[in-house]
């Protein structure tokens, strides 16, 4: 199991250990294979302004579950990073689903597999990630962390849906992956 201190330490090393980690929710879950950093120098990370209610979380120690809602509709999970009071988080953007399917199916009224986690609000959709996952320890129930068995091909390239630091090549993905929200393009 992944435990908190691997969350310990720069947000970039993390990210790209992230991929092909296992990520379940009460059992629900899959590979990882798109996430995307946010480093609190970052104008397009919720930190980078500074600490507020909504981003409080981004703040605290390491290993936790910071969960937001993005425009009012759909919920994001990332994983902070770095030492307390650093704004450091990894966004989880895509799973390759490979536990408890047809909850997620039911839950995301969909039977196309490659469509159930790929995309942040999907994900959080089909693991019934909400607001009352924030700030939980990532290494304690509901969650489950578990290490890749081994190491992917991984590529990076730019963070998709954000007006800032579009340029940042902070996405990484499982080169090759059907899963992915979008197509990854090395930069």
């Amino acid at each position: 199991m992944i435990r908190r201190s691997f969350f310990a330490r720069s947000v970039h090393e993390v990210a790209e250990e992230l991929i092909g980690a296992t990520f379940l929710v009460d059992g629900v879950g899959g590979k990882i294979v798109e996430v995307e950093a946010y480093h609190h120098e970052d104008p397009a990370a919720h930190g980078y302004g500074g600490r507020t209610e909504r981003n409080a979380t981004m703040f605290g120690p390491p290993g936790h579950a910071y969960v937001y809602r993005s425009y009012g509709i759909h919920w994001c999970v990332n994983f902070v990073c770095e030492p307390e009071g650093v704004a450091d988080a990894v966004l989880i953007r895509a799973l390759e689903p490979t536990h408890e399917l047809g909850l997620m199916r039911r839950r995301r009224r969909v039977d196309d597999e490659r469509l159930l986690c790929s995309g942040p609000g999907r994900l959080c959709q089909a693991l019934a990630i909400t607001g009352a996952h924030d700030g939980r320890a990532l290494d304690q129930p509901p969650f489950r962390l578990e290490p890749r068995t081994e190491k992917p091909q991984v590529v990076r390239g730019p963070r998709v849906g954000i007006s800032r630091a579009t340029d940042l090549p902070w996405r990484y993905g499982l080169a090759g992956s059907r899963y992915l929200s979008r197509t990854l393009r090395p930069a």
